[in-house]
Order: C-alpha cells, then sequence, then structure tokens
C-alpha cells in the first residue's frame, strides 16, 4: 500500500455520526501524516461545520431523509437522491481514494454505496445498539463492519462484524481524574453526592422540566447537582432564582444578583466533560451512542432517559441494552412525572447499587476503540504495519 493514503470519509447530521468519523481520520493521520482525506457531508448541516474545524475538507450534498411528519417535503427528494449520487460519483473518480468509511447520516449512503460500485473498499462504523436500515444496506458490501455493542449478528454479516466500541474523545479518555480532586476544582463539597444532569448540547426539555419539578425534592436530600440546560431552557431556569424585593403593592423589583443554592450549579453548556464526569457520583443523561460510551469509560451510575423520537427509537435500544446488565436505570419521558425521582433515590440512596452498575458498566467501556477500529483498518487493507 502506498504511503499517500487516501481516505473518503462520510458521516454527518448529528455529532453522534460526525465526530466519530473525526476521530478516526485522526487517528489515521497520526499514523500516515501525508494521508490525504476527504469528506462527505450534507449541505446546511452541522458536519459542513465542524469537519472544517478539525482541519478536513468536506464536499456537501444536497441530500435529506424522507419526512414522515411533511409528506409535501418529499416532493424533491427523488432529484436529491439523484443529483447526490451523480456529484459522489464525480468526487470519487476525481479523487480516487483507497477505501472509504462511513458512519452514518444521510449523505452516508450515496458516499458508500457509490465507492462500493466503483470498486472502492467500503467500511462501516455503526454507533448503536439497533442500526438503521441504511447500515444494514451497506453493510452487505462493506469488508467490515465496526459495532459499539456486542452480539450484532442479527443485523450484519458475522464474519465480517467486529465489536470495537464508539470512538471517543481523547480529552475524555485522558481527563478523568479522581471524584474527590474533581469535586474540589468545581468548587462543590467533596463529601457530598454529586449529581450530573446533561441533556446533550442542545439540552433536553424532558430533563430540564424533570428538574423543575424536583428542586424542593433535591433540596431535602441534600445532594448536590451540575444541571446542564442547554441553550435554549437557561435563561428561563436561572431566572427563577433572581433575587426579588417585593414592595408594599407587591410588585416585585427585580435585581440583577442571581441566588443560587451552593449545590446546584447550572452550566448552559460543559465544555470540559471530563472533569464533570469526575466530580459526578451519579449522573443522568439522554442515551445517545456517543454519549453511553463516554459515560460507559467514565463508569459512573446511570439514569437514562431516552430521545423518544430518535430514528427507529434507537436511544431506547441502547439504553436497555445496559439496563439489562444492570449498568444503568432507565426511565422513560413519558414515565418522567412519576418514575424520574424515585429511581434516581432508588440509585443515590443504595451505595451498594451504586457499585454494581459501574462495575457493569466497564463491559461496554472501550477506551481503545479508534485505534482498534484503525489497526483492524490497516490489516483488512494490507497497510504495511511497520509505518504505522
Amino acid at each position: 500500500m502506498k504511503n499517500n493514503l487516501k481516505i473518503l470519509m462520510s458521516g454527518g447530521g448529528t455529532g453522534g455520526h460526525i465526530f466519530p468519523a473525526i476521530a478516526i481520520a485522526q487517528e489515521i493521520q497520526k499514523r500516515f501524516p501525508d494521508a490525504e482525506f476527504l469528506f462527505i457531508g450534507a449541505q446546511n448541516k452541522m458536519e459542513m461545520e465542524k469537519v472544517p474545524q478539525a482541519g478536513f475538507k468536506i464536499e456537501g450534498l444536497n441530500i435529506a431523509g424522507f419526512d414522515r411528519g411533511n409528506l409535501s417535503k418529499n416532493i424533491l427528494l427523488p432529484y436529491k437522491i439523484i443529483s447526490s449520487l451523480l456529484k459522489v460519483r464525480k468526487i470519487i473518480k476525481e479523487f480516487k481514494p483507497d477505501f472509504a468509511i462511513g458512519t452514518g447520516g444521510f449523505a452516508s449512503a450515496p458516499a458508500l454505496l457509490v465507492a462500493s460500485k466503483l470498486g472502492v473498499t467500503t467500511f462501516v462504523q455503526e454507533q448503536n445498539s439497533l442500526p438503521g436500515k441504511t447500515n444494514q444496506f451497506l453493510a452487505k458490501k462493506a469488508k467490515a463492519v465496526f459495532t459499539a455493542y456486542p452480539k450484532m449478528e442479527n443485523f450484519f454479516p458475522k464474519s465480517q462484524t467486529f465489536y470495537l466500541g464508539n470512538p471517543v474523545r481523547e480529552s475524555v479518555i485522558n481527563g478523568l481524574m479522581d471524584s474527590k480532586s474533581a469535586k474540589e476544582k468545581l468548587g462543590l463539597n467533596p463529601k457530598k453526592l454529586c449529581i450530573l444532569s446533561v441533556g446533550g448540547s442542545l439540552g433536553s426539555r424532558t430533563l430540564n422540566n424533570g428538574w423543575k419539578s424536583n428542586l424542593e425534592n433535591l433540596e431535602k436530600s441534600g445532594y448536590q447537582l451540575i444541571w446542564q440546560t442547554g441553550k435554549t431552557d437557561y435563561a428561563e431556569i436561572v431566572g427563577r432564582w433572581k433575587n426579588e424585593d417585593r414592595g408594599n403593592n407587591g410588585v416585585a423589583k427585580e435585581t440583577s444578583s442571581i441566588q443560587l443554592p451552593s449545590s446546584i450549579q447550572i452550566k448552559e453548556f460543559i465544555s470540559d466533560m471530563a472533569l464533570h464526569y469526575s466530580a459526578a457520583d451519579v449522573i443522568v443523561s439522554r442515551a445517545g451512542a456517543i454519549a453511553i460510551s463516554e459515560l460507559a469509560i467514565a463508569g459512573k451510575p446511570l439514569l437514562l432517559v431516552p430521545l423518544p423520537t430518535a430514528a427507529e427509537d434507537h436511544q431506547t435500544k441502547n439504553a436497555l441494552t445496559l439496563v439489562e446488565k444492570n449498568a444503568a436505570k432507565m426511565v422513560k419521558d413519558i414515565e418522567m412525572k412519576d418514575q424520574f425521582w424515585p429511581t434516581l433515590m432508588e440509585i443515590c440512596e443504595n451505595e451498594n447499587l451504586r457499585k454494581v452498575m459501574s462495575e457493569n458498566l466497564k463491559i461496554f467501556a472501550k477506551p481503545n476503540a479508534t485505534q482498534e477500529i484503525v489497526d483492524k483498518i490497516s490489516n483488512l487493507m494490507e497497510i504495511n504495519n511497520s509505518k504505522l
């Protein structure tokens, strides 16, 4: 295999597809500094911003998925598919990649489909425990499929399926520390149990409403909370703690100072996830594939609240995979009012249960996933390992 490798990457729509693709590309780049990469994404999706930020070139396709909520939007879908296939064909013929890697998303389907038709070796990386139909279709022509969950042979060819885990940010893997030090860095009481609630970069209204309904319970419990709200709800949530000085007429005189209980930290967005994972004794989260992979490495007891609108309800399937191994508890959106606080307290108030859950969660921890995926690609493509 020549040294100046050319690799076609495709994945996008959500961070769960984009960041694994970037992580794999960065690992290949470490081993082959002269390798050339070209990403294919969907126009107006977040990959068009995130991929260049990571230092890679990207071409955008005018592609979208089938809109079940608004059927009229699908009128142009056949045109978008055909034009995307033609554009990908042109890109691949000009770029001439040695192989292609797809991590899911709208653009991944035409990219890998055309690549395989043109004789380019393809690889699929599937993040979820319930793979999408597109990846199942693409896997039939792929050299290998890399999964984040075991026993995926029901969906993919057994001899070509490798359970290696999801690529996870190096900052998470390398940044974890002991809980006491992390709590002290964040100004928390190291002797008190800390709950971390994360709803993804955009936040989760379901989780936010769950906390708003249980603030009194939280105060009575004596536990600490780090609450990542997301951008949409942040101002409203923080605003409830603004000082109010009511005069005789009952009209509030609002001041600019914010009086938050010392036991609660509210954050719109968390950049240093490793520090916050480390500080937590219990974590409440949605059940996205990459989030779960990071949480498994952090190894903290989990309460998962799957996003019910995720494609093919894959977040529920992700969560159930952990629940079945007693590595997490789960509460559905529709159960939040009655089950959120009791289930959370079942975890918080039982130290032995927390230890068992943390131990069982280690089964799903794959901190070397990115390296092992690239190792397998290198072996299958017969790249000279002495040059890696």
